[in-house]
């Protein structure tokens, strides 16, 4: 019995023994293995002190400037930026309110904003289609989809988003099956599809980068080598994204090429602000709810109007060739809200966004037509409908610049990743690299 419990005790103890061993070998491996990262930045990086703007106060969007920093340099910096611990809740679903025309033009510019910036990659493009959608239900940033993606777009060294003032559209075009998933992720987004990871997030940027700006915001979340952000304080909360957001989308003539919503538009555009100078009519001085207006006409051939309420959209060419007369040429321009009826040419850009009605005459050239404002008229027929001109105003392509010029926006390609203009084959802007 002794013999068996001595041979137990023998055994129990060698492979102690053995475990300690082994412990000793691998528990230095382990701790070797799992050392935490230390990283080094090669030149001080100096950003602002970081503020939190009050809420009585919209917070500025600053402008875009980078931190003079290597790629190897600004992610070690990135990388000792810890990320919020605050709650980082998802956005709350968006629908675009608008016509048909309104969201083929959102859409377009959606789409080529998320291609241009994140490339060929559908995770990414969701991520940036939700900054998108954040900024335009914040107060700091335009009220239109075009209009935040296509910020600051005419000068060079002013656009919120790199692509739209760097050259880059004229310079790579997609092909027809990428511009095709872009164009989904943006209808998705525009219908309500919501990206959760990165929260009300209304910045980011590669992580090769480093903006003045990172010091004022909260680092909230990173999805692949890009890293998102949202105002430190109120700003970043949800009660700040209630904005609503305009539902007249504007043309942008770089699109032309890629976008029938925006050729089109841009042809209308022209079109009817050649209609509005010509027909820039008459006004009725009378009070709003009457029935029957006073005529006071501009000049002989120039008439503007104010409308009575309740007005009836199939009376207004009788109305207007009524007060034209016998003149063989006659201008007409009719609003419905007093406040914006103009009194002097040309028009204000307010006061021709709410024109409401215009008609023309020139029987020299046997020419007379009739078009209606078609969120306050509604016509079956879409030929008859003005496109406003303050909404439809095609901004001119930006110059190109050399293709060294540093990016301005938060998710920015990978360097030389889109070709200079001398290039003979375009090739696509590098995709956010998984």
């Amino acid at each position: 019995m002794k013999t068996d419990l001595s041979a137990r005790g023998t055994k129990v103890l060698r492979a102690t023994l053995v475990g300690i061993s082994a412990l000793a070998v691998v528990g230095p491996a382990l701790v070797v293995a799992n050392a935490p990262t230390i990283v080094h930045v090669s030149k001080r990086v100096k950003l602002p002190p970081g503020r939190v703007v009050p809420q009585a106060e919209v917070p500025e969007v600053e402008p875009v400037k980078f931190v003079d920093l290597s790629p190897e340099d600004a992610r070690a910096f990135n990388a000792t930026i810890p990320f919020s611990t605050d709650p980082n809740p998802a956005a709350r679903p968006f629908r675009f309110a608008g016509g048909p025309e309104d969201l083929a033009r959102a859409t377009d510019c959606m789409a080529a904003g998320i291609l241009y910036e994140a490339g060929d990659d559908t995770l990414g493009e969701r991520a940036v289609a939700q900054v998108v959608l954040n900024r335009l239900r914040h107060p700091a940033f335009p009220k239109t989809v075009c209009g935040v993606v296509f910020e600051g777009q005419d000068r060079s060294t002013g656009c919120q988003f790199s692509f739209s003032c760097d050259g880059a559209i004229a310079r790579w075009h997609p092909t027809d099956d990428a511009w095709r998933r872009a164009r989904e992720v943006a209808t998705a987004a525009l219908g309500g599809a919501v990206f959760k990871p990165v929260g009300y997030a209304t910045h980011y940027h590669t992580d090769w980068v480093v903006p003045y700006w990172q010091s004022s915001l909260d680092k909230i979340a990173a999805v692949e080598t890009h890293l998102f952000f949202r105002w430190s304080g109120w700003w970043g909360t949800p009660p700040a994204f209630g904005r609503h957001p305009e539902t007249v989308e504007p043309v942008i003539a770089q699109l032309a090429e890629l976008s029938d919503a925006h050729k089109t538009g841009a042809v209308l555009a022209e079109a009817n602000a050649a209609l509005a100078e010509a027909s820039i009519a008459m006004g009725f001085s009378a009070a709003a709810d009457t029935a029957s207006t006073a005529v006071t006409p501009l000049d002989n051939d120039t008439i503007f109007v104010t409308l009575p309420r309740n007005q009836n959209a199939d009376g207004l060419t009788a109305l207007a060739a009524q007060a034209c007369g016998d003149r063989p040429f006659c201008r007409y321009m009719a609003w419905t809200d007093g406040t914006k009826t103009a009194t002097a040419i040309p028009l204000e850009p307010a006061q021709t966004a709410a024109l409401s009605f215009s008609y023309l005459r020139d029987r020299a050239s046997n020419y007379e037509r009739s078009l209606w404002n078609c969120r306050q008229f509604k016509r079956t027929d879409p030929t008859q409908c003005m496109v406003a001109r303050a909404a439809m105003t095609a901004v001119p392509p930006p110059p190109a610049v050399a293709p060294n010029a540093p990016e301005l926006n938060g998710v920015r390609r990978k360097p030389n990743a889109v070709p200079p203009p001398t290039t003979v084959t375009p090739t696509s802007p590098a995709p956010i690299t998984k």
